[in-house]
């Protein structure tokens, strides 16, 4: 593989997972300073309700225009046509400008209509938690253009440390801002939920600043390229636009999927609990909390894990598809691998999560029963949304981004058709019934249609699915047993679960390396054992 994709990858794949990963980490010490449980129930519901609607704005803000920009730019800079590249990147940008506004207009608008249909007890501070955001929904989508323009141009690092950038100001400004209005001044932890929400505005700024330095610096290398550029003919800046807004519309309906659904449950979950079933607010706020806002924040991770190995995997497909014909065997070695790696990782991450669900919810929020078997719920309905996201994302590297769209869409349908009985009858189970359901229909039909087209074996990941067998009964009986035996002990604070599941952990983390090593699956999808390419 070639060490531009390979550190490129490294980079892109680090930049989204350790930031994701940051953003779990801060919980501990900022739901410490937010104080009870009760307290921190509210928080959670208020920071969820909020950050829904804004990944969506965001989505619909950038309307997939960086990674089109990238591809654009790449293709111009392919023909030796650099005075392209910036035309149309400068043309973007403008246009993202524009875009960013208008969605920060709307967010700021909507507010109150979203905020009333959430599930929170108070619609007045759901209202200003909304708007807190608006001005990172108005700076998000121009920054967005600068990475793709580095995406384009091969420079994949400052893409990656941007992100890193952004979530570690933001944290520093989220625990710093929390600390100083309740331990110092003294101030309702509710003010804290606002300053945490506005925290994502100043992280974006570093990260803009961050890639605007790195463009600065650049500029002698541009200055040399554009001196190259062939004087070819001068593309118009609106017409590209206009092709790139229509490329763009697959991936943004993809890359909402997620968003989508969780917006789905933010908005009917309300209506079912109160109107329906005549729970109370802070009953349903409870609820959405400890199914929705807890767990998303710990399996994102697993999910971004997972679109990391399908983003992995883009440039070498794309490289194929020019003689399809002729390359469909290595098309199909490509897409075996990826499904073998994909499974590989995933399923004994959701394997631990699960096993570990009581003490890592009590680390990251409070000792619950109820929270530690939702946990367990959600991830492996994260298992569910990571096979999909990473189908969809092959479908629109294989250039059947209309099937994926269509395919994401009555998936959405079937959620919302679900949504009423599944959660009238099982209230917070239900909501998460109906996302499994919707996303497994996805994925199958998915692969269905990658199996056809490319004849992809299910028999390639049995040996990984064996594997996983075997590790989810060693890894069940090892970790119930110390919990039987010796949980009562290390229960008791976050920091003692904290070191009991960090040394368990690496335990049975080193027990399935040692596992794929034996039955030889590490052969299978490395070529080597995992401790050989360790020690390389």
């Amino acid at each position: 593989m070639d060490k531009k994709i390979i550190s490129g990858s490294f980079w892109l794949s680090f930049g989204s997972i350790f930031s994701r990963v940051l953003g779990v980490v801060y919980l501990i010490p900022w739901l410490a300073m937010i104080g009870s449980p009760q307290h921190q129930t509210v928080a959670q519901a208020l920071f969820n309700t909020a950050y829904t609607p804004y990944a969506l704005f965001i989505a619909l803000g950038t309307a997939g225009f960086p990674s089109a920009i990238a591809r654009r730019v790449a293709f111009f800079n392919g023909e030796d046509s650099f005075q392209n590249s910036k035309h149309i990147a400068v043309a973007g940008f403008g246009f993202m400008v524009a875009s960013g506004v208008i969605c920060g207009a709307l967010l700021y608008g909507l507010a109150p209509v979203l905020a009333a249909n959430s599930p929170v007890s108070s619609v007045a501070n759901a209202t200003t938690a909304i708007r807190c955001l608006v001005p990172a929904i108005v700076i998000l989508p121009s920054m967005s253009i600068l990475r793709g323009w580095f995406q384009g141009n091969g420079d994949l690092k400052p893409f990656g440390i941007s992100q890193l950038w952004e979530q570690f100001i933001r944290i520093l400004v989220i625990l710093g801002g929390t600390y100083l209005l309740i331990e110092v001044w003294h101030q309702s932890y509710v003010q804290a939920v606002f300053i945490s929400v506005a925290a994502a505005f100043v992280g974006a700024v570093g990260s803009y600043l961050y890639l605007l330095g790195h463009l600065w610096r650049q500029r002698g290398t541009y200055r040399q390229l554009a001196a190259k550029s062939q004087a070819g003919k001068q593309h118009a800046a609106g017409q590209l636009l206009k092709m790139i807004g229509y490329e763009s519309i697959p991936f943004v309906i993809v890359g909402s999927g997620i968003t989508l659904s969780q917006l789905v449950d933010q908005l009917f979950f309300k209506q079912i609990m109160q109107g329906m079933l005549h729970q109370t607010a802070a009953m349903t706020q409870y609820v959405f909390t400890i199914f929705s806002a807890n767990p998303n924040k710990i399996t994102t991770v697993i999910v971004s894990l997972a679109m990391a190995v399908a983003e992995t995997s883009l440039p070498l497909l794309a490289g194929k598809l020019a003689d399809i014909q002729r390359n469909r065997p290595q098309i199909s070695a490509l897409l075996t691998n990826n499904f073998q790696l994909l499974t590989f990782v995933l399923l004994p991450l959701v394997i631990l999560v699960s096993v570990f669900a009581y003490p890592t919810y009590g680390i990251f929020f409070n000792f619950d029963g109820a929270g530690a078997t939702y946990l367990v719920a959600n991830v492996w309905q994260s298992l569910v949304l990571g096979l999909a996201l990473d189908l969809l994302t092959v479908l629109q590297a294989l250039r059947m981004s209309k099937k994926a769209t269509t395919y994401l869409l009555t998936g959405l349908g079937i959620k919302i058709v679900l949504q009423l009985p599944f959660v009238y009858a099982f209230q917070g189970y239900g909501a998460l019934l109906t996302t499994g359901i919707a996303f497994g229909w996805i994925t199958l039909v998915s692969w269905r249609l990658i199996r056809r087209s490319y004849a992809v074996r299910l028999s390639a990941i049995g040996p990984i699915a064996r594997l996983n067998l075997i590790f989810a009964v060693v890894a069940t009986v090892l970790v119930d047993g110390c919990q039987w035996a010796f949980g009562h002990l290390f229960f008791t604070s976050k920091l003692l679960a904290m070191g009991y599941v960090g040394v368990l952990g690496l335990v049975t983390l080193g027990i399935y390396i040692l596992l794929a090593n034996r039955l030889g699956v590490a052969q299978l999808i490395f070529k080597r054992p995992i401790k050989l390419a360790l020690r390389r």
